[in-house]
């Protein structure tokens, strides 16, 4: 079961040949707005998305002759509740698949933005850390060991200054290399208690196959044991699925 195309169409962004669809993620105040534009310049196109009164963003840019679209998500602290910009946000990682996700950080607060990132981490994989507003960090004092963050992360960091263009270039290259497969990822995931992580590895292996070939087994398999049912309901009605038992098989075997 194959569908991307289908779902990008439900999102209102073009499928065209070659094009590559990236989303742009991060929390509010990260500067992302400010490197989309710098990003995609006049070839923007905005309106809602699907259904929402949230504002949707996209534009394009060219690359070393391949065309990107751009869509700049709404910005979000988590991705676990239910706020209508979380909803859009969350939806479009799990079920438009983009090529890459790049997730914009505020350098000068880094902590508090980890949180969005290692969500994403354990959406997709294809993931680019974008440090923004690196030269706010330097006024403060702030020093960031790029180097070690993708260490940890195991996903590129590209260090940026949307408001002067500083980075522009070096982040679109990672983004060429990541979806042309240049660049490999290794991302992190969290490990939980041994009882949660058995009981993960067990939901895994009773999810549908349509499930596992489109988004990944171990976030759907730990929603489950969140008794997320709004999270259910929308994997469900995305990929036409019947009532699963394995959902309310979920809903008893967590052990904590």
């Amino acid at each position: 079961m194959s569908l991307p195309d289908d779902l990008r169409s439900r999102f209102n962004v073009p499928v065209n040949p070659g094009t590559a669809i990236i989303a742009l993620a991060g929390n509010p105040n990260t500067g992302k707005s400010t490197l989309f534009n710098a990003l995609t310049g006049l070839k923007q196109h905005t309106g809602n998305w699907p259904g929402k009164t949230v504002l949707q963003a996209r534009g394009s840019f060219h690359y070393a002759g391949k065309e990107y679209v751009l869509v700049d998500l709404p910005g979000t602290y988590s991705l676990l509740a239910n706020s209508p910009e979380e909803r859009v946000a969350r939806d479009f990682l799990c079920f438009a698949r983009p090529d890459a996700t790049v997730v914009v950080v505020d350098a000068t607060c880094l902590e508090r933005n980890l949180n969005l990132v290692l969500q994403v981490l354990e959406i997709t994989g294809r993931v680019i850390v974008c440090a923004n507003m690196m030269d706010e960090a330097r006024r403060k004092k702030i020093y960031i060991d790029l180097d070690a963050l993708r260490e940890e992360l195991g996903v590129p960091v590209v260090a940026t200054e949307a408001r002067n263009g500083t980075g522009l270039t070096a982040l679109k290259e990672t983004i060429h290399a990541l979806v042309g497969g240049r660049i490999s990822t290794s991302p992190r995931r969290l490990t939980y208690d041994p009882a949660i992580e058995a009981a993960v590895a067990g939901l895994e292996e009773k999810l549908p196959a349509a499930i596992r070939e489109q988004i990944s087994g171990r976030w759907v398999a730990l929603r489950v044991l969140d008794q997320d049912r709004f999270i259910m309901e929308r994997i469900r009605a995305f990929y036409h699925l019947p009532e699963w038992g394995v959902f309310r098989e979920g809903y008893k075997c967590c052990p904590v």
